[in-house]
């Protein structure tokens, strides 16, 4: 970045290859569509282009970068024409972990999971939505993303906490509704024991 802002054109691939898959996925869940993130990514690294020569040496780029593409997206989302774009859900904003020894009912239970995320993340206010996704996508501390937020560690916890505590409500919710669905035991049915005598 630091050869990139001294005018070294060549060091921009460098930045892009390093930096526009994670801007590309965190403007994705913060709500866009895949070719809305697509020209948001593209919008970012322009103001970036624009804004190389301010870089403050010294400090960490992803930081700076991320700041950018979130102004980018408020941006985007304030325009009347993009208003339902701003809540629409993502159905692949959660990612579904690969496991190739899974069972249909583990798969199916995973699936589940993911649709209640993706429901409460378009159910949470921008503010509260964003500090979850830096969080627990994009992996920042809380100074890190309280400094590309541009609000107090203080505030941004609170805003992360009452984004966890929708998720929680909502996956107990959907927990105790699979436990409501349970087939239950017959009454009357006994144990069967190694002999296979019913214990009744």
């Amino acid at each position: 970045m630091h050869r990139y802002a001294d005018g070294e054109s060549a060091a921009f691939g460098e930045v892009f290859a390093e930096l526009a898959p994670r801007l590309r996925l965190f403007l994705r869940r913060l709500g866009g569509s895949p070719d809305v993130a697509e020209d948001l990514t593209q919008e970012t690294f322009l103001r970036m282009h624009n804004a190389r020569g301010s870089f403050a040496r010294g400090k960490q780029v992803a930081p700076w970068a991320y700041a950018i593409a979130r102004n980018c997206f408020i941006s985007h989302a304030r325009t009347a024409k993009n208003k339902a774009a701003r809540s629409s859900i993502d159905a692949d904003r959660v990612e579904l972990p690969d496991s190739p020894g899974s069972s249909v009912e583990d798969e199916s239970m995973a699936r589940q999971s993911a649709e209640v995320v993706n429901q409460v993340l378009d159910s949470l206010t921008p503010a509260r939505r964003e500090a979850f996704v830096l969080l627990r996508y994009e992996g920042m501390s809380v100074a890190e993303a309280a400094l590309i937020v541009g609000i107090s560690e203080g505030a941004l916890k609170i805003r992360a906490f009452h984004a966890y505590e929708a998720l929680r409500a909502a996956l107990r919710e959907m927990e105790e509704s699979l436990d409501s669905r349970a087939p239950r035991k017959p009454k009357g049915a006994g144990n069967v024991d190694s002999r296979g005598r019913a214990d009744l």
